[in-house]
């Protein structure tokens, strides 16, 4: 399996501090997901969606899922943000991992990656949904968050 952990970005982080992302719910960026075979290969270092290795299959349109942004909040010393569940109906795909990237900004990168998902695994669905279910938007749970 080439996925070996979960990761935010490198450029991510760089681009945060550069105000490149924006995640509210309304007026702010488009983020998908993009899933991917074993043979892909992610860390820190990634940038950028790429189709190579993306999975394919009924159901999954290459590019990923559109993401539905969940506005940034704070709690305590905590900044957060989160999506909703995504998913993929009548689906038939294995996938090992994800990115999760934002479409929008006209930057050194084109579709600048966020964050990279490992699955821990195949995940398969046949003919069902795919569902990613994306933990509670908390200070200490959610997908993106600043402590």
């Amino acid at each position: 399996m080439a996925f070996t952990g979960n990761f935010f970005c490198t450029s991510f982080k760089d681009e945060l501090l550069e105000g490149v992302h924006d995640f509210r719910a309304s007026g702010g960026d488009t983020f998908k997901l993009a899933m991917y075979t074993n043979t892909a290969s992610f860390d820190a270092a990634t940038t950028a969606y790429t189709a190579t290795n993306e999975v394919t299959g009924t159901g999954y349109t290459a590019g990923g899922g559109t993401l539905v942004n969940v506005s940034p909040v704070v709690s305590s010393t905590t900044a957060f943000t989160d999506f909703n569940d995504l998913v993929f109906t009548t689906a038939t795909i294995t996938a090992f991992g994800a990115l999760i990237y934002n479409t929008t900004p006209a930057h050194t990168y084109t579709n600048p990656t966020c964050v990279v998902l490992d699955f821990g695994g195949s995940r398969t669905s046949t003919a069902g949904d795919f569902t990613i279910v994306f933990p509670a938007a908390a200070a200490a749970t959610a997908i993106i968050r600043i402590a």
